[in-house]
């Protein structure tokens, strides 16, 4: 028995490959490096997708059938009744995806990749006193988030921003949201189920919840002169540092450079707050410093959330909702690993090993 089941083989995928000895992330048989600096959402996404739903199609078709579900989905909206803004972001997000149809077709996969991407904003709007933004079918996904988000068209670097966030989390193995969803895929329960199943596997603390506590650790920090002194402190009550470690990786989590790489052109432009990116950096300094010294057995590096959180910011997310920006772009990555499960598994069912007591003998 491997308790968590650690390095225990589940299934086969031809979705990605997370090395976490070299920290490499391939995805669909292209680096990650190669993908942040040349997919789209709609690129990535129809190649992960590629051959496990009845069409076949390129990223333009797919942007075209992805912009026109938007505008059919924000009928959903109306839904959103006083008592579902009082929840958090995700979980209002959540409650509307359950209403959707379920299936195993292409038709209820686009649902599913769209829903997510006119939920959110909608939701952030309502929950700040605003009216929802409808979708505009002729944008890419990334921009209409965006724009129904803030109300206005995004700029060039902020796009090319979150394009790039979304290509870098679309998919990452088989970690705890991606499994819950291939168990429930090899049920047949339909895509609806697995992605629901997904996303209330991902706002876990332990899966995904960490990027918003990193900006909680910036505020608290305030300035770089205290980044030494309040990482140590946090360290002697045995407290976790955000933006740090990984199950997998042991060495840097690449999806943290692709981030910070894709942050650079918003402080170039002057649409990120330079001194915030500042303490950011310093905070990554003397993390790594008083990690080596503190845990010089442990591989700690900076992992993903570190710089989503930086990015998310600057995009104009609030930072109770990056679970849910998270979730929009893994959906394709759960979809994906479902179609997968469900065309080439097996129903997942797995042994355990009972320690109660027994009966006891006449």
């Amino acid at each position: 028995m491997k308790n968590g089941l650690e390095d225990v083989i589940a299934a086969e995928t031809r979705l990605s490959d997370v090395d976490g000895e070299a920290g490499r992330l391939i995805i669909r048989g292209v680096s990650l490096d190669h993908l942040v600096s040349t997919a789209t959402y709609e690129s990535v996404a129809a190649l992960l997708l590629d051959g496990l739903t009845e069409r076949h199609f390129g990223p333009a078709e797919l942007g075209d059938w992805l912009g026109e579900m938007r505008v059919r989905i924000f009928a959903h909206v109306a839904a959103l009744q006083s008592d579902l803004l009082a929840l958090p972001p995700v979980d209002a997000m959540r409650v509307l995806i359950a209403r959707l149809p379920d299936g195993e077709d292409f038709e209820a996969a686009l649902r599913l990749l769209a829903a997510p991407a006119v939920f959110l904003p909608a939701i952030l709007r309502l929950q700040a006193g605003n009216e929802p933004v409808a979708p505009d079918a002729s944008l890419p996904q990334a921009a209409d988030i965006l724009r129904m988000l803030t109300g206005r068209m995004p700029s060039a670097e902020q796009k090319a921003a979150l394009d790039a966030y979304l290509v870098t989390i679309s998919d990452h193995g088989l970690n705890a949201s991606t499994f819950a969803s291939r168990v429930i895929a090899s049920t047949r329960a339909g895509l609806t189920s697995s992605v629901l199943a997904a996303i209330s596997a991902l706002k876990g603390p332990l899966h995904g919840g960490a990027p918003g506590p990193v900006l909680d650790m910036f505020d608290e920090i305030g300035v770089s002169e205290n980044a030494r002194g309040w990482l140590g402190r946090a360290l002697d009550r045995g407290e976790r540092l955000m933006g740090f470690g990984h199950r997998i990786y042991r060495v840097r989590d690449p999806r943290a450079d692709a981030l910070k790489k894709a942050l650079r052109p918003l402080v170039l432009a002057g649409q990120v707050d330079r001194q915030r990116v500042e303490l950011s950096e310093a905070v990554e300094r003397a993390a790594l410093a008083v990690l080596r010294e503190r845990k010089p057995d442990r591989p700690l590096d900076v992992n993903v959330e570190f710089y989503t959180a930086l990015l998310l910011d600057a995009l104009g997310f609030p930072r109770e909702s990056f679970t849910g920006v998270f979730a929009i772009g893994r959906t394709v990555g759960w979809i994906a690993h479902a179609r997968e499960q469900a065309l080439e598994g097996r129903l997942i069912r797995p042994r355990s090993i009972y320690v109660g007591p027994v009966p006891q003998a006449a």
